[in-house]
């Protein structure tokens, strides 16, 4: 009788590009945000990282879905379906067998009452007993390693794939946040177009995410131990479909993302505009944190604090940082009093 008091804890960052569950302080999954499911029954045939590599491949009887867009649940079957079977990924991996399961999940800062009821129905259906969510710039700030109950304003910039969010933290509470849907994915858009309107040859999104891996930059002139060589892309010429090779540079791709870049800034602008006085002064003091996938992106910490000046620093392993968090939140949940039921 004892197995069936058992209680599984998750701590999971359900990411518009990447899901990550942490399960007593360790990684134990991290997959890309992707289910394929077959058009006739709407069975799930695959999820993660194999669903990853049929995007752009599939057969009319297979559709893959990322189910969330903008860092918000887009599609709640497709949710529903990746969220069971990441759970189940991890206790076939375990052998657990969990009647009940507490989780935190994250959300962004900027979810409306719909979009956060959402996320909670979705990981009920999935076998969720106690779900707490928590604000992705909170958990955030707590994978970085921050005290967000002191009181003592911290600024934390999560770039995410689908939204920025932009936070002032203090006392445990988001003083004021800015959330924008301009993030990893509006980037690959702008690859996206860009390499079809000047090099005239047509990519998908797998491809323009390895551009802006290799060679993705925030600024025409980096140095020269952080300039990358060009890339080469391959695909159909967009008028004749004939295959077409093109060396791009990071330059270009500073260039193609500097109106994207721009819109970050003026967030970050905005909510330093609203931030209280003092809190303003213990900003200034420690610096503006940089998390997310976003602050890989060469150049942007420099960028922007040359754009602020306030000294931005790139957290350690800014990839897991808020999943990290939502571990650690996880822990505490009945300290904490920011957590939401």
């Amino acid at each position: 009788m004892g197995l069936f008091s058992f209680t599984q804890e998750l701590a999971m960052d359900l990411g518009t590009a990447n899901s990550i569950i942490i399960q007593n302080g360790k990684i134990v999954l991290d997959e890309p945000s992707i289910v394929a499911l077959d058009r006739r029954t709407d069975k799930l045939v695959a999820i993660g990282e194999k669903a990853r590599q049929m995007q752009g491949r599939e057969h009319q009887d297979i559709k893959t879905v990322r189910p969330l867009r903008d860092g918000v649940i887009a599609d709640f079957y497709a949710a529903e379906e990746m969220i069971r079977g990441m759970i189940k990924m991890i206790n076939h991996k375990h052998n657990l067998f969990a009647p009940s399961l507490r989780m935190v999940v994250c959300i962004p800062s900027g979810s409306t009452e719909v979009e956060i009821r959402a996320v909670r129905d979705s990981a009920e259906h999935a076998g969720g007993r106690e779900v707490y969510m928590i604000f992705e710039p909170m958990a955030a700030a707590m994978g970085i390693g921050i005290d967000v109950e002191a009181p003592e304003g911290q600024m934390i910039v999560d770039i995410g794939g689908g939204t920025t969010e932009i936070a002032v933290i203090s006392l445990g509470g988001l003083v004021c946040n800015e959330s924008i849907r301009i993030a990893g994915d509006e980037l690959t858009n702008d690859i996206i177009a860009y390499m079809g309107q000047i090099h005239n040859i047509r990519i998908g999104e797998r491809t323009a995410e390895l551009i802006k891996i290799n060679v993705g930059s925030a600024l025409t002139e980096l140095d020269d131990d952080e300039a990358p060589e060009d890339y080469v892309v391959h695909g159909p010429n967009r008028m004749t479909a004939l295959p077409m090779e093109v060396p791009v540079s990071y330059q270009e791709i500073a260039h193609c993302l500097d109106k994207s870049i721009n819109k970050m800034e003026t967030a970050i602008l905005v909510a330093l505009e609203h931030t209280p006085p003092e809190l303003y002064a213990d900003i200034v003091r420690n610096g503006i944190h940089l998390a997310g996938g976003g602050a890989l992106l060469r150049g942007l910490a420099k960028r922007f604090t040359d754009k602020v000046n306030i000294p931005f620093h790139i957290a350690e392993d800014p990839l897991h940082a808020v999943a990290r968090g939502t571990g650690l939140a996880l822990k505490n949940v009945d300290n904490y009093s920011f957590l939401m039921r």
